[in-house]
Parts: C-alpha cells; structure tokens; sequence
C-alpha cells in the first residue's frame, strides 16, 4: 500500500499542482490522529513516511524516568539504556509501535486527506483564476433561481446574482445566456463566492470596451457613467485627438455599435455625449436632448443654474426628473434648471455669463431609433 501511496502523492503533485510536502505533513497528521483513534491511544505518537523505502512506521514518544508510572507515557532508564546507553532520565526515547494492520488504516486516512486537499486544491485555483476578474465581464447560463438570488454558470463555477442586481425590466429564465458585470469575488470556507450584478454602472462601460475598438484601444475615453438600469443611462466620452469623433465612434456606422449595447441591455435607452473640462459645455452636454440657453456656474459650490426655453423645460427635467438627475449624476454638478421665462423674471438672463451654443457632441439611442 505504501508506494501506491507514493505514487498518488507524486501524481497529484505534478497533476493538481499541490505541494507533496504539504501534503505528507497533512497525511502524517491524519494518520496520527486515526492511529489513537483505533487504538485507543493516548500515546504521543510520531508517524514517519519514508518515500525512498516506500515506508510508513508509527512511533511512540515517551519519557525516560528513573520510576514508571504510566507505561503508555514513560520508559525507564534501564530500560531506555537496552536500547542506546547513551539514554539518561528526563530524555525522550522513540519507540516503534507500528501496528501489524495499520496499512488499513493508512488507507482509509490517506483517502480522506487526499480528497480534502485536492478539493481545497480546486477551490484555489478557482479563486486564483477569477480574483483577477473582479469589474470585468463574463458571459454565463443561468442555471437555477430561488427567491434571493439566480445562479449563473461561468464555466467552472456558479456566479449568484442577487435580486437587487437584477434589472427590473428583464425576465430570468433557466438556461438563459447573458452577460454579468463581476462585482466581488470572496474566499470562504465553503469555496470561492463569485457575485455579479446586471445594473452595475460598470457593465455599460465594459461593455462599450467589448463593441468600441477606440475605447479598447485608448484612443476614446470612457470619463463618467450614469446609469438607472433598464429604464436610461448617459455615457461621456472624450478623445484627446481633435480629429476623433469620440461620440461617433461610440455609435458606430448606422448606431450598430452602440445598438448592440442596448440589445444586450434588453432596450435600456443610452445618451452618449461629450466630456469637456468646461463645466458650461460639459453640463449642456449632459442634458441633452434639451437645447440650453444659458449656464451660470457657482464655483464654490461646485453648482449650476441651467436656463432652457420654456417649452424644452420638461424635456430638460425628464420623467420623473431623470434626465436632470442622470445629467447631475454624470458631471458631478449640481444642477437646477429654469425656464426662460421664470429665469428672466429672477433678472438671471442678464447676468454676465456664457451662453452655450448648440453642438452635435451627442447622441440618444434607443432600441426604436434604427427600426
């Protein structure tokens, strides 16, 4: 049984990349523990594995005292001298007391060792692969669902996607293929935890890495994101090559590009607009599709007053005030937005401040726009 023994060590050493060392020290221990178990030990034991003999033998440690009174524990100095004169009392002398049935035994701990560490050794090299994976995106199956969470099959694990990373606006089938955003990866004692998430901001700015080369490349620049999952979402971008169309890129000829985004978002609506250093511009920006008048800045505050025509008021504001909520989530500004008219009867049209002219550094797809 011994070199068999052996011989699984070395396979798994080289096959499963575990530390022979380990796991002969792991072994040791666990034939210890069953030798006092199926003998009724109390004995301080030492078990030595001997790989170039193909051997394992199990000694007693015991003390070497002038008088014994417990056998199991101490040996006396005669007798310890019968075996090496050299012995003299409060000495530790070894003493084999291999069982003549303990390869059973071996065999049975061995079995359980093994399987343990090759699970642990499975469940590091799991963590090992997707701790670096933490804010990317994996496609996977959906292969169960229970009340907190759907289980997502990523290949060699499931993810758990909670409810509160669910879109509300999409429908969870049992194998289902979708893309999720990695939002913690965690070691437990129960394996790897993997957790996703399909409203995380970061799954929309992935996923315009994954469709946009110039984003993958660097040459477009992905600077915020908003994101109110399922229902609208506003993206910034900036290229520092004036010759690159960063919105354009985005959108890609005939909005494929930014079209298979939405798809895979099941129709979720996405402003793309330009990101620029000029708060004025940058906040125009942010509230499009609403055309604006004027933008007053109140530096200290790090807010906005935005005056829009009168009749883009509510465009400007949005359902349920999205878009000015998005806009505000996206620049970082505070933003409070007035009509002309309202704007003109608080004197604010004639203070000294630019007026944003109309540009085209935006775009609003949606999944209608292309049909």
């Amino acid at each position: 049984m011994s070199n068999e023994l052996f011989e699984a060590i070395q396979y798994l050493e080289k096959e499963k990349g575990i530390d022979k060392d380990v796991l002969i020290d792991a072994l040791e221990a666990a034939l210890i523990s069953a030798y006092k178990k199926n003998f009724n030990s109390a004995t301080n034991v030492r078990v030595h594995l001997n790989e170039e003999e193909g051997s394992m033998r199990v000694y007693a440690r015991k003390n070497v005292v002038e008088e014994v009174t417990d056998p199991q524990q101490e040996v006396s100095v005669e007798d310890a001298k019968q075996i090496d004169p050299n012995y003299e009392e409060e000495d530790v002398i070894e003493v084999e007391v291999t069982p003549r049935d303990f390869g059973r035994i071996a065999a049975q701990a061995a079995k359980q060792v093994v399987t343990q560490r090759v699970r642990e050794a499975e469940r590091g090299v799991i963590y090992g692969e997707f701790s670096d994976r933490e804010e990317d995106v994996m496609t996977g199956i959906i292969q169960r669902k229970d009340p907190r969470f759907i289980y997502v099959n990523l290949g060699k694990i499931e993810a758990r996607l909670p409810e509160g990373e669910q879109m509300p606006t999409e429908t969870y089938e049992v194998h289902d293929r979708l893309k999720v955003y990695i939002t913690k990866v965690e070691n437990t004692n129960k394996g790897p935890q993997i957790y996703v998430s399909r409203t995380h901001p970061g799954l929309l700015k992935r996923l315009f890495e994954m469709e946009v080369p110039e984003i993958f490349d660097g040459i477009v620049e992905i600077k915020s994101v908003a994101r109110e999952a399922g229902d609208r979402s506003k993206i910034s971008v900036f290229a520092e090559d004036e010759e690159i169309d960063p919105v354009g890129s985005c959108v890609g000829q005939r909005g494929q590009r930014v079209q298979a985004i939405v798809n895979e978002l099941k129709g979720e609506k996405i402003d793309i607009v330009q990101w620029s250093e000029d708060p004025v511009t940058y906040v125009s920006n942010a509230l499009s599709p609403s055309k604006v008048v004027k933008v007053l800045v109140d530096e200290d505050e790090k807010a906005t007053t935005v005056i829009v025509p009168d009749y883009q008021l509510s465009l400007a504001i949005g359902k349920r005030g999205q878009n000015a909520r998005l806009a505000a989530k996206l620049t970082g500004w505070k933003i409070d937005i007035k009509s002309e008219s309202e704007a003109e009867e608080e004197g604010l049209l004639d203070e000294g401040t630019e007026e944003h002219e109309e540009d085209s550094a935006y775009s609003t797809v949606d999944e209608d726009r292309f049909e």
